[in-house]
């Protein structure tokens, strides 16, 4: 790598999807660190489908990205430079790295990760980190399986939700996946085990449910919204508990909901709860090792994509995620 640091600055805030026109790319000199600091290379951005909210001028779960300054991204790094005693040289870290190759960091706000040699390292910043732990939490602590009761996923072929299917289906659940392919449907059903899949691209959604589920849906991880959360929530049982992830269908500007649908909330006198992972960091310590004892024991399958081609690649795995073309999880290689 070049030590100039090639760095892409949002310009102008996107209108439906984002393009590389909304963007500056600068050069600059690679930075240097001050006390108690380190110099992180970045290798690989994480993409994953909120970091569209992220560049409207309204505050999503981050505060909104500031134009002219260098977009934001979640990054798995390696210390190249210390000038602190908590961060060696060579410590793999993740972090706020944003789009560029390097940056400077205070060792408190980084997560040293500690690979294990059987396991890739990408996994470190994608099953094995916040994305597994949003799983585990919105699975265990929401909808809260029991045994033969059923639980159905949203964008189940994606990072989140191939993971909360599986942890779903360890607890004892009936797992539903809800995918963009036949491909990703029968990745989910002969790999990751689950109960069965439904392609909402070439499926009546409604249809395959009722065939499905005749005795209705106990627990929902929701993470798209629009039509397809309608047709979840009309067959809700009682006291169904709906773990609300993220709602993908609207990040573009679409996704409406409704109401007669949301009202079966209260008919049915469901929990729905939106939660975010920064809630649950304290759980973070006790539940990674879990799932890495999961992945090592092949309990959890999951697919990692890596995108060659450096942060020009950036947009076109952006747009592979809301097009349904990714194949697992999405991370730009620097």
């Amino acid at each position: 790598m070049s030590d100039m640091n090639e760095q892409w600055r949002l310009i102008t805030r996107p209108d439906g999807e984002a393009r590389a026109d909304h963007f500056e790319v600068q050069d600059s000199e690679k930075p240097t660190p001050g006390d108690n600091e380190v110099l992180v290379r970045n290798i690989y951005l994480f993409i994953p489908p909120s970091m569209r909210l992220w560049m409207n001028e309204k505050e999503s779960y981050f505060p909104a990205q500031q134009l002219g300054e260098v977009m934001m991204g979640i990054t798995l790094g390696v210390v190249e430079e210390s000038n602190s005693p908590d961060l060696e040289v060579g410590t793999y870290v993740n972090g706020m790295g944003g789009w560029q190759n390097w940056f400077v960091s205070q060792p408190e706000q980084l997560q040293p990760v500690s690979p294990h040699p059987d396991i890739p390292l990408e996994t470190y910043r994608t099953v094995l980190d916040v994305q597994g732990l949003t799983a585990y939490q919105g699975i265990t602590e929401i909808c809260k399986p029991e045994a033969g009761k059923t639980l159905v996923v949203t964008a189940a072929a994606g990072c989140v939700g191939s993971l909360a299917c599986q942890i779903g289906k360890i607890m004892g659940a009936k797992v539903i996946g809800i995918a963009g392919s036949a491909e990703k449907c029968k990745w989910l059903t002969s790999e990751c085990g689950i109960d069965a899949a439904i392609d909402y691209k070439s499926e009546n959604i409604s249809e395959r449910l009722d065939a499905l589920v005749p005795e209705g849906i106990d627990m929902i991880y929701e993470n798209v919204g629009g039509t397809i959360m309608d047709s979840l929530l009309d067959r809700i049982n009682d006291h169904a508990r709906i773990a609300l992830c993220g709602l993908i269908s609207s990040y573009n500007g679409g996704g409406v909901q409704s109401t007669a649908s949301l009202n079966q909330i209260v008919i049915k006198t469901a929990r729905l709860e939106g939660f975010l992972v920064r809630d649950y960091m304290h759980e973070y310590e006790k539940v990674i090792p879990i799932l890495q004892d999961w992945v090592l024991s092949d309990k959890l399958k999951y697919k990692v994509e890596v995108v060659e081609g450096g942060i020009s690649a950036t947009i076109g795995a952006m747009s592979n995620i809301f097009h349904g073309r990714n194949k697992g999880v999405q991370l730009v290689k620097f």
